[in-house]
């Protein structure tokens, strides 16, 4: 779909790479972006149209698919980070799916049928290199791979009322959530622009950097490669 003329809103718009997302919305020309934040306050250009949503609460979800039935695009990029392992806090644990699995999901629901009225549209779905492959960080890379299930199973279920879902997988980025790591980091605007190119061309999948598509061409390996593991003999 074509991206000018569009009607998009952005979860988790207020910086990062959201606030790319929005940016590059509209310089494709995009009609209207609604850029969803906790705090609106927090969103300052003018030509978005601020709108409150905390992905973790059912009644805002659905707030603004009630204030927003005119979109066409819906991107989930709210997600959070806190660097525990999947056998860690527990707590810590059940943020991370409440933001970047149930999140995800609890807006897709409540904006399919709106898609769907408005032609089908288009629901892009940020992911991660993580979805992929885990590593220190397992309570994040569990919540992203059930995002990235969530991403498959939705593009089959919302394939009949016209529905196009992207899925996005992305290493580390030059935003606050990857500020503490040394090494390669992308820049969110690239990220954006891939995407964009995604929603008018019709791919399905964004593999946005290098390491994302290494790590996509080395899944076949056996896990201990894969994590370099020791191999274990028969005892």
């Amino acid at each position: 779909m074509r991206v000018s003329g569009a009607v998009a809103l952005v979860t988790g718009a207020n910086r990062g790479l959201g606030a790319e997302f929005a940016q590059a919305l509209l310089d494709q020309g995009a009609a209207k972006v609604y850029a969803g934040a906790r705090d609106i306050s927090a969103i300052t250009d003018p030509r978005l149209t601020p709108i409150q949503l905390d992905v973790t609460d059912p009644a805002s979800i659905a707030a603004a698919a009630a204030q927003a039935q005119d979109v066409t695009i819906v991107i989930n990029n709210a997600g959070i980070s806190l660097g525990d392992p999947v056998l860690g806090d527990e707590t810590a644990l059940r943020r991370h799916f409440e933001t970047n699995f149930f999140g995800l999901v609890g807006v897709t629901r409540a904006f399919a049928p709106i898609l769907g009225a408005n032609g089908g549209g288009t629901l892009v779905n940020v992911l991660s290199v993580l979805s992929w492959i885990h590593r220190a960080v397992g309570g994040y890379a569990a919540s992203k791979a059930a995002a990235w299930a969530a991403t498959n199973a939705s593009r089959l279920e919302l394939a009949d009322q016209g529905t196009h879902v992207v899925g996005v997988h992305v290493g580390y980025m030059e935003t606050d959530m990857a500020a503490h790591v040394d090494g390669p980091k992308t820049a969110p605007a690239l990220v954006a622009a891939q995407t964009i190119e995604a929603i008018e061309t019709g791919a399905y999948e964004v593999v946005a950097d290098d390491i994302s598509r290494q790590v996509k061409a080395g899944l076949a390996a056996p896990p201990e490669v894969l994590y370099q593991l020791p191999v274990r003999t028969a005892s």
